[in-house]
């Protein structure tokens, strides 16, 4: 009873500190006041004025177009290059995995200096375009390491029965690989594109001026102070992020539910 008791009060206190700080920026961004100490009555005024300020207005739509772009190119990348890790002899893949490991364990400044320099060395000027391949490049990564668990339980069996069947390869790796694999593939889109959003080392070092996403252009904000309209920006970022993650669980609970109905 008591170790129970624990482990609650413990899992608790670890929520409470992960999730506190966000509560205090929501609460926040609907203060009348500029303070971050004193609340002065409620507002929806940082609201409005984040959607007329053209600078974090034009920060959002260039995120979003490198995240959903450069989140696409790394999923399709990414799934085909699993494809055919998978085949490969035990060392060749053990090689080639421990290469695909090293993007996401060095250190993004580093990482982020190194496409610098090549950019400059192939004589690209730096802006959104330089950015989208610095953003597809560190995101092939995750896509591979999310599809690969589900090649591993791919029976293969079933492909090669439908080759018998007349199925061609390419129909054949559409209507039996693809639906067997797809929801690692999600999950790496998912994770592509929430890595793409939230990058700012990696944007900083490889964008242009004039060319800045969110993470720049509220790193340069804060530098000034905190601006409430900053508290509000991540707030709907944050009630974004929430919304699409009970989206993908209902989905995945719903596909679940009429798996066991089938079965």
């Amino acid at each position: 009873m008591v170790k129970s008791a624990l482990k609650k009060i413990y899992t608790a206190m670890i929520f409470t500190f992960l999730y506190a700080p966000i509560v205090v920026l929501i609460v926040f961004s609907f203060n009348s006041s500029k303070s971050r100490a004193n609340w002065t009555g409620f507002t929806f005024d940082w609201y409005i004025q984040l959607f007329k300020d053209q600078q974090i207005m034009t920060s959002l739509y260039n995120t979003i177009m490198i995240a959903l772009i450069a989140s696409v190119c790394a999923t399709i990348i990414g799934t085909l290059a699993a494809i055919g890790m998978q085949d490969m002899k035990k060392f060749t893949k053990a090689m080639v995995m421990n290469i695909t490991y090293l993007p996401v364990l060095n250190p993004d400044i580093v990482t982020g200096i190194s496409l610098m320099l090549l950019f400059i060395f192939a004589n690209k000027q730096l802006g959104f375009f330089t950015m989208l391949l610095a953003h597809i490049t560190i995101n092939i990564p995750y896509v591979i390491l999310s599809v690969l668990p589900k090649l591993k339980q791919l029976d293969v069996r079933v492909y090669d029965a439908a080759l018998d069947l007349g199925a061609t390869p390419m129909y054949a790796f559409r209507k039996v690989i693809i639906p067997q694999i797809a929801p690692g593939i999600f999950t790496g889109f998912l994770l592509a594109f929430t890595m793409s959003i939230d990058d700012f080392v990696i944007s900083f070092f490889t964008t242009g001026s004039g060319v800045s996403n969110l993470s720049i252009t509220i790193w340069s904000m804060a530098r000034r102070g905190v601006n409430p309209k900053i508290n509000a920006l991540l707030s709907i970022m944050f009630a974004s992020v929430i919304l699409l993650l009970l989206i993908v669980n209902n989905r995945m609970s719903g596909d679940g539910g009429r798996k066991g109905k089938i079965k």
